[in-house]
C-alpha cells in the first residue's frame, strides 16, 4: 500500500519508494497509479474504472513526493500550473564531490536520446534541445558526502541527474550519468522532498513534504529545512 501524504476529493500525494514506477510501462511491473486506483476503488466503494490523472513523473530510482489528480478538473488545472512553473519543486541529492559553488543557478540545453533513454547536456542551444534551469544550495555534509537542496525551475527528462553530472557532481549511485558505484538497493540518492503550490480547486496554499524512509542515508546529514 502506498504511503499517502495528502488526500482529498481532488488530489492525492504519495511518498514514492525508489523502486516504484510512477505509471505503468513496457516492463509490465506493478505501478503506483494502478495501486492508487485500487486503493480509491476499495476505500470509496467505486465500481468500474477509477479516474486518476498523471500530473508529473519521477524516475524509477528516485524517491519522494509525487502528485496525482483525482478529477479531470484538477488534472487540467495542475497540468497548466506545472507547465507555467506555478508549482515549486524541491529535491534533495547526495553527491561525492563538493560543487563548484555553495549556491548557484545553472542553466544548460538538454537533448534526450530516446534510444539510450539518456539526456545529453550542452552549454549552448543545439537542434532539438530544450533549455533547463535549476538552483542548488549546499545543505549539509557527512564524512564522505555532500547534500544539496535543489529547486527545479524546469522539468526536463533526467534534468537534475544530467545537469549535476555536467558540473562534475553526479548523483550518488547514478551509473547512467557517471557515478562509479551503484547503491545497494538499485536506487539513486535523489529525493523529491517538497512541492509547494496553490490547490487547483480550493485555492489554498499547499506544502507537501515527503519524510525520509526508514534507514535512509539522508538522516546522516542532520538536514533542517529553512
Amino acid at each position: 500500500m502506498p504511503e499517502i501524504l495528502y488526500e482529498d476529493n481532488h488530489i492525492i500525494a504519495i511518498n514514492k519508494r525508489a523502486s516504484d514506477l510512477s505509471q505503468g510501462d513496457k516492463t509490465g511491473d506493478a505501478s503506483l497509479d494502478s495501486e492508487i486506483k485500487k486503493y480509491i476503488a476499495k476505500k470509496y466503494n467505486k465500481p468500474g474504472d477509477v479516474f486518476l490523472g498523471i500530473v508529473h513523473r519521477l524516475d524509477r530510482p528516485v524517491s519522494g513526493v509525487i502528485l496525482y489528480a483525482r478529477t479531470s478538473k484538477a488534472l487540467e488545472r495542475l497540468n497548466e500550473m506545472f507547465r507555467t512553473n506555478q508549482v515549486r519543486k524541491f529535491y534533495l541529492v547526495i553527491i561525492k564531490d563538493r560543487p563548484p559553488e555553495d549556491k548557484a543557478t545553472i542553466k544548460h540545453f538538454l537533448k534526450k536520446n530516446e534510444k539510450q533513454n539518456k539526456t545529453f547536456v550542452y552549454d549552448t542551444e543545439v537542434k532539438g534541445s530544450k533549455e533547463a534551469s535549476l538552483t542548488y544550495t549546499l545543505a549539509g555534509r557527512s564524512e564522505r558526502y555532500y547534500l544539496l537542496e535543489i529547486e527545479l525551475h524546469t522539468g526536463r527528462h533526467h534534468q537534475i541527474r544530467a545537469q549535476l553530472a555536467k558540473i562534475g557532481c553526479p548523483v550518488k549511485g547514478d551509473l547512467k550519468y557517471g557515478y562509479p558505484r551503484s547503491n545497494k538497493d538499485g536506487s539513486i540518492s535523489l529525493m523529491a522532498r517538497r512541492l509547494e503550490f496553490i490547490h487547483p480547486v480550493k485555492k489554498e496554499p499547499m506544502v507537501i513534504t515527503a519524510p525520509f524512509h526508514e534507514g535512509d542515508i539522508w538522516k546522516e546529514f542532520h538536514y533542517a529545512e529553512a
